[in-house]
């Protein structure tokens, strides 16, 4: 076995849960061996047993550690005085997709199907508690700028997931460097968020706009529906969510420095 046997015990165990990490990464729990991983580390399955009772405590260990990582990095994130809302997505977005970067086998761990006997603490549980500091941020913003704060909880799961789909992308179609897809994330996040609606409508779909704009059509008048909403048009319930008056471009940091 070579030097391999000569580890010490803790050596051994740091071993054993680095091998199954990168064999979890790769295959998923149910398609990874006791005997498979022994061999991986060039030991006995007894030392496998001894160490963490089968593959299920290693399993386990593996995951509580990654997310503790994850945990710590992407809350204390948010919980980092920031300068506007624009900086809180910049450094949620940069501190995910780091994560991902250096701990890319954990990741992959933490996000794939986990057995139904899994003891340890799940992705989702994660992602509700990022959930919940995301609506605290989002109701304070919304509060300040009279926004009504019933949608808060959607709005949170979608910035969370816009976050957490594109990382799991990212994570095997690493075509870009991570200050890049940052800066798409908040693209999108922000420029959405900047210039949010206090009473979001549908302009085509539903008897909020196809339904009277038919009507409208059947009458031989244009819809009023469809001048208001027009996409060329102002709309007049438009809310930046920096307090800055509606403009063509985005609200620049400092416009949300407040």
């Amino acid at each position: 076995m070579g030097s391999t046997s000569r580890m010490t015990a803790l050596q051994r165990r740091e071993q054993l849960i680095a091998i199954g990490r990168s064999l979890f990464a790769a295959k998923g729990f149910e398609a990874v061996s006791v005997e498979e991983i022994a061999a991986t580390a060039k030991v006995s399955k007894p030392i496998v047993y001894e160490h963490f009772g089968g593959k299920e405590g290693l399993y386990a260990v593996v995951v509580d550690r990654e997310m503790q990582t994850l945990t710590e990095s992407v809350m204390e994130t948010l919980s980092r005085p920031a300068q506007g809302s624009r900086q809180i997505v910049e450094n949620a977005a940069m501190a995910f997709l780091t994560y991902i970067e250096e701990h890319t086998d954990g990741f992959q761990v933490v996000v794939r199907d986990r057995p139904t006997t899994d003891p340890s603490g799940s992705f989702n549980s994660l992602l509700g508690d990022v959930s919940i500091r995301v609506e605290d941020l989002l109701v304070t913003a919304f509060k300040r700028h009279k926004i009504p704060a019933k949608g808060v909880p959607y709005y949170a799961q979608m910035l969370v997931g816009l976050m957490v789909f594109t990382g799991q992308y990212w994570a095997t179609h690493r075509k870009l460097g991570k200050e890049q897809l940052a800066s798409y994330i908040v693209n999108l996040a922000w420029n959405g968020l900047s210039r949010i609606e206090a009473k979001p409508k549908l302009r085509y779909v539903g008897d909020g706009g196809g339904q009277r704009e038919q009507r409208g059509r059947r009458s031989g008048e244009s819809s009023p529906a469809a001048k208001s909403t027009d996409d060329t048009s102002p709309q007049s319930d438009n809310v930046p969510t920096d307090g800055a008056p509606q403009t063509d471009t985005p609200p620049s940091d400092a416009d949300t420095a407040r």
